[in-house]
């Protein structure tokens, strides 16, 4: 399960987390592309040229670069649509973000409860529960005072640093367990003091969908979003599917090449331990385990296409703690999902 920090001193560089290798790919598919997505009322053919120029924002949601790109044939339209989607996905990020004082999470995170918390928050912690089920507890976003843990320590000692003592960890852990968190429409509170909330290995899937859901009740059909997940609206002009690039696994052969997938109406997500590192080997990393502390080996990556982007953003991040008959068990149970590296 992956963290972020909370205004802690590391001595590397930002976090730059799991989602650059997601954008990237994303990025790097789209640019195998002649046109990006048209959308708009029926198909090419009808009268709107497939070169139509796309109306774009690039950003940041939730710590990660974040991108949409709209065509429509009414400029005028298409850039309401995209400051539609911008807007919510900042009333989102004041609900989830760890980046943001003054979001629900850090709220709940610094007092310990929340009271008539958003209805948006308590709909994703049903959704983790859902997660934290299916995935034996591997997924668990109480995780963060294990982030604490790292964090302070490698801000003590240095990058050349080893992991946390055990004895230390073993205290952090104590403040780790999803049975730990009470959650319903009207209150959300922590069991034991010290306990904290991350989100960010599930709400980048989140606002993605929601983004999604607005433009398909706009009546768009055919896009590409990206809020840090990346998810497609139908397909591309002339019925072709959308083409994502995952790029090799930091540490592969440079003669690796990149995998390209089709992508039609689905969500792709990838986790990878090299989005952010403690250390200079990797070794300790962003994707913490909730059983041991202990942290995903550093060239660990794993992709997960779903129908939905809440969904493969999950898996993945749980997946890059998983060994592969607990993979294999959780796709079993989830028909539409699949691992695609």
């Amino acid at each position: 399960m992956e963290a972020v920090p909370m205004r802690i001193d590391v001595p590397l560089a930002r976090p730059t987390r799991r989602r650059v290798l997601a954008i990237a790919a994303a990025v790097a598919g789209v640019a195998l592309l002649p046109r990006p997505v048209w959308s708009g009322v029926g198909r090419p053919g009808d009268g709107v040229p497939e070169d139509l120029a796309p109306v774009t924002w690039t950003g940041v949601a939730l710590g990660a670069v974040a991108s949409l790109r709209i065509h429509h044939p009414d400029r005028d339209v298409a850039e309401r649509l995209v400051a539609a989607s911008v807007a919510e996905m900042r009333r989102l990020e004041a609900v989830f973000s760890l980046y943001r004082d003054d979001s629900a999470v850090a709220e709940l995170n610094r007092t310990g409860a929340l009271v008539a918390p958003p209805p948006e928050l308590v709909t994703l912690l049903a959704r983790c529960d859902d997660v934290v089920r299916l995935t034996g507890g591997v997924f668990d976003p109480t995780v963060q005072p294990l982030w604490r843990c790292y964090a302070d320590h490698f801000a003590t000692n240095g990058p050349q640093a080893g992991p946390p003592p055990a004895a230390v960890l073993h205290e952090a852990l104590e403040r780790v367990g999803w049975d730990g968190l009470r959650h319903g429409r009207d209150r959300i509170a922590f069991a034991r003091r010290g306990m904290a909330l991350t989100l960010n290995g599930i709400a980048q899937g989140f606002v993605t969908d929601r983004v999604v859901a607005l433009l398909r009740d706009a009546g768009l059909s055919h896009a590409l979003v990206d809020m840090g997940e990346i998810r497609a609206i139908g397909d591309r002009p002339g019925r072709r599917p959308w083409r994502v690039a995952i790029e090799p696994a930091e540490g592969s052969d440079t003669a690796t090449p990149r995998q390209v997938i089709d992508v039609v109406d689905r969500a792709v997500a990838t986790s990878a331990a090299a989005g952010f590192r403690f250390d200079r080997a990797g070794r300790c990393n962003h994707l913490l385990d909730p059983r041991s502390g202990g942290c995903a080996g550093p060239t660990r990556r794993v992709t997960v296409t779903a129908d939905d982007a809440t969904t493969a953003d999950a898996l993945s991040t749980a997946f890059g703690l998983m060994d592969e008959p607990g993979i294999a068990a959780v796709l079993a149970a989830c028909p539409g999902v699949a691992r695609i590296a």
